[in-house]
């Protein structure tokens, strides 16, 4: 095996690490590759987290332990992620986004693969240490957040259905009430989901939680705890509440037609 520089192992790994955060990679994992001692894999790696300290790329740890190994996790910076929803809520509060019944229209911030990579980015470094199994979300507007969420945790991701499909098997239904008071089927697949576990639920918007609820509902039919519940946006006073806990990176004021909308970056993020 050809032998490798210094520069150009640093290359590689950098690039395999942060095309996987939050995944474990071993020392033999990049010994075989390199053909390279233990020895030099550490020190290479005791160089590329200097590197991401200091150009405030992430962060690289060492994980001791039989299965141990190092991760890369892209952690935003304090005053990054403010500034980066900042220009969100700009976006959100220009004219004419309000729509008819006192809807706000932001499906082309749900589709724009960067702003959902930040937002996800933001979601996972609050639960880097929930020991999260898997992301939940609600079909359909929701997924692209949560996908990107469940890509920085390294976890998989599950999507709740309005009604099961076949092709999924045989799944677990449930009614719950929705935000605006009707009553609604929510389906989940028995084979997507183990007992036991924990989940971290992520959706693009929350009125009252009624949605949030019965995923929680859903959840405990499969013994699965919720460690969190994450949201795009939320509105900042709903007339009924049926959730609490929740982190919504944006919060959205009283929508009145014909008038810009009020969003603002929730308080806790920095």
């Amino acid at each position: 095996m050809d032998k490798f520089k210094r520069n150009e192992r640093l290359a590689v790994m950098t690039k395999i690490l942060s095309d996987a955060p939050n995944r474990i990679f071993t020392l033999s994992f990049f010994c075989e590759m390199f053909g390279a001692a233990k020895s030099t894999v550490s020190e290479d790696a005791s160089i590329l987290a200097g590197i991401m300290q200091d150009f405030k790329l992430g962060t690289l740890e060492t994980v001791t332990g039989a299965a141990g190994g190092m991760r890369y996790r892209p952690l935003v910076q304090e005053g990054e992620g403010r500034a980066f929803l900042e220009g969100i809520c700009e976006k959100l509060r220009s004219p004419g986004r309000v729509l008819p019944g006192g809807f706000l229209y932001f499906s082309d911030i749900l589709s724009d693969p960067q702003l959902v990579s930040g937002m996800g980015k933001l979601f996972a470094a609050e639960y880097y240490d929930a020991n999260v199994d898997f992301v939940l979300t609600m079909e359909t507007k929701g997924i692209p957040v949560a996908l990107m969420t469940a890509e920085a945790l390294h976890v998989p991701l599950i999507i709740a259905r309005r009604s099961s499909k076949v092709y999924e098997g045989s799944a677990v239904n449930i009614n719950y009430v929705s935000g605006k008071g009707g009553i609604e089927t929510m389906s989940l697949s028995r084979r997507a989901v183990r007992e036991g576990g924990s989940a971290l639920i992520v959706d693009d918007f929350m009125r009252g939680g009624g949605t949030a609820r019965g995923m929680l509902s859903l959840l405990s039919e499969f013994n699965v705890k919720a460690v969190g519940m994450c949201f795009v946006l939320a509105m900042e006073h709903p007339a009924q509440r049926f959730v609490e806990g929740e982190k919504a990176l944006m919060l959205l004021g009283d929508i009145r037609d014909g008038e810009p909308s009020q969003v603002r970056v929730a308080d806790w993020v920095k």
